[in-house]
């Protein structure tokens, strides 16, 4: 649910622009918003796209998109919400979280991520791990095993005590 309609923001955004010497912060008081910066977005999405910048739109955005998105911005020495208002991408902040995601992981962390939950798998539970072939590893590796499994023992002794 949206915190405000398409009427109202329309509203806001003409009455700012047809106030003339009306700053942001009064249009934003005036109409109990609680940021000059919302009534900003608005005038400038609307500035931008018309009445159908005031709309919400839900939408997946390819891999492609979000770099195209990315690489205009870079090049162009644009601020996340400019980059946002010019590709009619709603939520500014989304960009961020994309430069983000790319910086991390490179363009594979931008492809979509499937919505909703995970399908079930046929096992619910694990298959348990089959024991190693203890005849074909060698000593150190049987030795370093060993080892491990008293450090183990040792700590849990010490955590009961």
């Amino acid at each position: 649910m949206t915190k405000y309609t398409e009427q109202f923001k329309l509203e806001v955004v003409q009455n700012y622009l047809g106030a003339g010497s009306t700053g942001l912060r009064a249009v934003a008081q005036r109409y109990g918003i609680p940021s000059h910066f919302t009534v900003r977005k608005w005038v400038l999405a609307f500035q931008l796209h018309g009445d159908v910048g005031q709309r919400r739109k839900r939408r997946q955005y390819s891999a492609e998109f979000k770099l195209s998105v990315l690489q205009h911005m870079w090049d162009n020495h644009l601020s996340m919400l400019q980059a946002a208002l010019k590709f009619d991408i709603r939520d500014h902040g989304v960009v961020g979280r994309w430069e983000h995601a790319y910086q991390e992981g490179g363009v594979e962390a931008l492809a979509p991520r499937p919505r909703g939950r995970p399908e079930p798998t046929a096992t619910s539970a694990p298959a348990p791990a089959s024991p190693p072939d203890d005849d074909n590893r060698s000593r150190e590796e049987l030795l370093a095993e060993v080892n491990q499994l008293r450090m183990e023992v040792a700590y849990l002794k010490k955590l009961e005590a």
